[in-house]
């Protein structure tokens, strides 16, 4: 805004014990917990989705590991979320006509997803959060955390939602309300991956000091109704290869569950090195394979989503706790990747973290720094899912898809028989945003346009994410410096935003389009599905995502 704040009203607030920003599978198992451990806690969530579950974005096969924990006696509910078990366990090697399939005997035991559940995560949090509002839980969906208030001390005290009714010339409408002050013990953030206030407590308190840098893939996922007999309750299939370059990792899943639903989705390594790739045309590329169009066919295509996704695992998980707070789930990355599930993990953290705070909170403590919590996760259930595949990711980066992965199935082995690597524990070398390597040094990719189903363009799969924003509001995707994206990012890399956006939110436009005359950088807010892609991806590091005004972005049902 472009008024002084002491110009503006002065913040109404609100004190708490517990603050918690996110209410996704980490945050709500962090309430739960607390108030199962003692009632008498006040404890709110907030979220920037319009509703619990509008942005939860997930394959999702779900190791029950984190529900068992938190809620024994789940599978006897007659609201349960979770209702396909897993029956049939596919991994499949595509090439470009054919596939070839694993043996499930030449899997480690930890891929295998027998026991695991199919369903939909934005279900499942929504049951979580109809459970912790049973229990005394406040929750505020449509409220974005903007702000972090800090003590004299450096101490996070909490967090201000932002303001409501700002135009887009970042003066205050007729509408204007300010946010609130939500001021906590202890301020607990589950923002998923690349969570925006995350992403200033931990360089703000040098978090990843001696840690690997965080490595984070793009995931994207549709959600089709099929024909009846089409459908097979209970199969999961995995793929990798076919249509990604053996310098690109990534992997596709497909997954048969409750009533004719099949969620299709495919995973791309933000550590791609050429520029001129597109996740979403690689998407509709892997639709068209003879193994998986035929199940699309006849279908209809209900939802569409897009996320960043943490794959750095145990190498790069950050300090988890600081003055004041910590950070739980994927905000934290606590994703193993080649299961391709962090759900688990997420809510065990926020269980892990609750019991700590608790127990700090009952000695009277407040706004310090929970040690036991950081000090605790490694021999923990998610230190033990995660340590054994941490050489996963960097054997990929480092070898490509078809060597690396003959090697990190090697290391997988022996670390599940023996409990040791031949490796030790790998670096992963470089962020995501510095792989990316000049025109010049790349062949250029050339999509052909697909035009019937089971492909898509950006704008239709954009409508049926459901996605909207209040269209008289500040740009929410912040450019340090408006003159990159033309001046270097063009010339150098043929501007990548435009490519890697999965949602048409960046684009260039010529005053003279044949004669590549005047160029424009556009940004369409309005398309923006929260992916948080291009704070991450974007090679210059010049474009931040900040949160619109709360509840804007997609509402994703049963995703």
């Amino acid at each position: 805004m472009t008024e002084d704040a002491t110009e503006l009203p002065p913040r109404e607030g609100m004190d708490y014990d517990v603050v918690i920003v996110g209410a996704g599978p980490a945050g709500l198992a962090a309430a739960i917990r607390l108030k199962q451990i003692s009632p008498d806690l006040s404890v709110v969530v907030i979220e920037k989705g319009s509703e619990p579950g509008a942005h939860i974005l997930s394959g999702a096969v779900i190791d029950p590991i984190g529900m068992d924990r938190l809620l024994p006696d789940w599978r006897k509910r007659d609201d349960v979320p979770l209702k396909t078990q897993v029956h049939d366990d596919q991994f499949l090697v595509l090439t470009e006509t054919g596939s070839v399939r694993v043996p499930n005997f030449l899997m480690p035991k930890l891929m295998n997803n027998h026991g695991n559940f199919i369903g939909s995560l934005g279900n499942v949090v929504r049951f979580l959060a109809s459970e912790a509002e049973n229990l005394g839980v406040e929750i505020y969906p449509g409220f974005a955390g903007a702000e972090i208030l800090y003590g004299d001390k450096g101490e996070v005290l909490g967090v201000a939602t932002g303001d409501m009714g700002v135009g887009r010339d970042g003066e205050p409408k007729d509408s204007f309300t300010r946010g609130m002050e939500l001021r906590g013990k202890y301020t607990l953030f589950a923002e998923g991956a690349r969570g925006s206030l995350s992403k200033q407590v931990i360089a703000k308190y040098d978090l990843s000091k001696d840690r690997e840098p965080q490595k984070f893939g793009i995931g994207f996922k549709e959600l089709w109704r099929i024909p009846k007999d089409k459908h097979k309750a209970g199969l999961v299939q995995h793929s990798f290869g076919w249509p990604l370059a053996s310098d690109t990792g990534g992997g596709s899943f497909l997954y048969h569950f409750d009533d004719d639903l099949v969620s299709i989705g495919f995973v791309v390594h933000l550590n791609y090195p050429n520029p001129t790739l597109s996740p979403f045309d690689e998407f509709q590329r892997f639709k068209s394979h003879p193994k998986i169009a035929p199940t699309l066919e006849g279908g209809e295509r209900i939802a569409y989503g897009a996320r960043a996704l943490t794959e750095g695992g145990w190498q790069s998980v950050p300090k988890l706790t600081f003055p004041g707070g910590a950070l739980l789930g994927c905000a934290a990355g606590f994703v193993n990747v080649p299961r391709i599930k962090g759900s688990h993990n997420a809510m065990l953290s926020g269980i892990l973290a609750a019991d700590h705070v608790a127990a700090a909170l009952a000695e009277g403590r407040a706004h310090d720094e929970v040690h036991a919590y950081e000090d605790a996760w490694r021999a923990s259930d998610i230190g033990r899912d995660l340590k054994p595949v941490r050489n996963v990711k960097p054997l990929w980066s480092k070898y490509g898809t078809y060597l690396g992965a003959p090697l990190f199935g090697l290391d997988m082995w022996t670390n599940a028989l023996f409990g040791f690597s031949f490796f030790g524990t790998l670096s992963h070398g470089k962020p995501d945003h510095a792989a990316t390597k000049p025109l010049a040094e790349v062949t250029p990719i050339a999509y052909a346009k697909l035009t019937t189903k089971p492909a898509f363009d950006k704008l239709s799969s954009v409508f049926v994410s459901n996605t909207n924003h209040e269209e008289d509001q500040p740009v929410h995707l912040r450019l340090a410096d408006p003159n990159i994206p033309i001046d270097k990012n063009l010339p150098v890399y043929g501007e990548p935003a435009r490519l890697y956006c999965p949602a048409g939110v960046y684009e260039v436009v010529y005053a003279d389009e044949t004669a590549k005359s005047d160029p424009r950088f556009v940004i369409n807010a309005q398309n923006c599905v929260h992916c948080k892609t291009c704070d991450i991806k974007d090679p210059a590091q010049n474009i931040t995502w900040v949160p619109p005004e709360g509840g804007g972005g997609p509402n994703y049902p049963n995703m």
